[in-house]
């Protein structure tokens, strides 16, 4: 059941400037928030591609009042940390702003592709700081190594036989990274690539792989790293997507990940007043279905 939106525009003060953002209000919200931000190998997207304003507009239609982030891109000079610190400019502006229904304790924060490497950035500088975690991480098709993991023999199949263009190549996932940091020192900087920092003391996280796609190496490698730290993570691999799928907004893949990250923010040990993480048995009750991966904290 859906509800009715507002959708407005806004500007929120940040250290290189204002950083625009979209809002998307249910008209019935449920008290639950997402900061959501776009990818677009961190020099592409905006607030009007389908994977920042479908995503905005489905989650708002949940009860789920969400932030879009317009973020500045990897551009005409622009590198590392510039990008970050939009979004934790836009993150702590949202986790205070009460007019928009949302208890503080109840914002969650995620992105899509190098939106997701961007989220769980910044979720790393607020626990390294004196900011507010947010209730968990919501990271669709994350790139979150500077380097990609070595891939299975079954994705290293499946990649092969994409389109060169949509391969993801070590070497042209590389450029893309070394554009971003914009010198190779940087590339081992956790906040640049959080799978090179510490990974104790993150919240609850929710990572949803495209299956045709050689990133998903990236994304299941962090999963089981935060496994392996005691965080509580859920792994997913959407089958027969490809990379981006969130673009497809209407597309049978891209809604069973909108119902997947609905399900994740709504579940009912993510909204309580404790933060407790989700039990071990909820995300296969959730999906019910035989392509759930899911590693979770002992």
């Amino acid at each position: 059941m859906s509800t009715a939106i507002r959708v407005s525009e806004d500007s929120i003060p940040g250290p290189h400037g204002p950083v625009p953002v979209r809002l998307y209000e249910p008209v019935d919200p449920i008290g639950v928030g997402l900061v959501w931000l776009h990818g677009g190998a961190f020099y592409l997207g905006d607030l009007d591609v389908p994977e920042a304003d479908g995503v905005g507009r489905r989650l708002a239609e949940a009860g789920i009042t969400t932030v879009s982030v317009d973020y500045r891109l990897a551009l005409d000079g622009v590198h590392f940390p510039v990008l970050t610190d939009d979004v934790l400019a836009a993150w702590t502006w949202a986790a205070g702003e009460h007019r928009l229904g949302v208890a503080p304790e109840r914002w969650h924060l995620g992105g899509g592709s190098a939106g997701g490497n961007l989220a769980a950035s910044v979720t790393m500088q607020v626990r390294d700081g004196s900011g507010r975690l947010p209730r968990s991480n919501v990271l669709v098709y994350p790139v979150l190594h500077d380097e990609l993991p070595p891939a299975s023999s079954e994705l290293r199949a499946k990649v092969a036989r994409l389109p060169r263009e949509e391969q993801f190549t070590p070497e042209a996932s590389r450029d893309l990274n070394l554009n971003y940091v914009g010198q190779e020192a940087l590339l081992k900087h956790p906040y640049a690539f959080p799978a090179n920092g510490a990974l104790d003391g993150l919240p609850p996280t929710l990572i949803v792989n495209s299956d045709l796609d050689g990133l998903r190496a990236s994304g299941e490698a962090y999963g089981a790293a935060l496994a392996e730290a005691g965080v509580d993570v859920t792994v997913v691999r959407e089958v027969g997507v490809g990379h981006g799928h969130l673009n497809q907004i209407g597309s049978p893949g891209a809604q069973r990940t909108m119902h997947r990250i609905v399900a994740w923010l709504t579940h009912s040990d993510l909204i309580g007043e404790a933060h407790e993480p989700p039990t071990a048995g909820m995300s296969t009750d959730m999906w019910g279905n035989h392509h759930l991966e899911s590693r979770r904290s002992s």
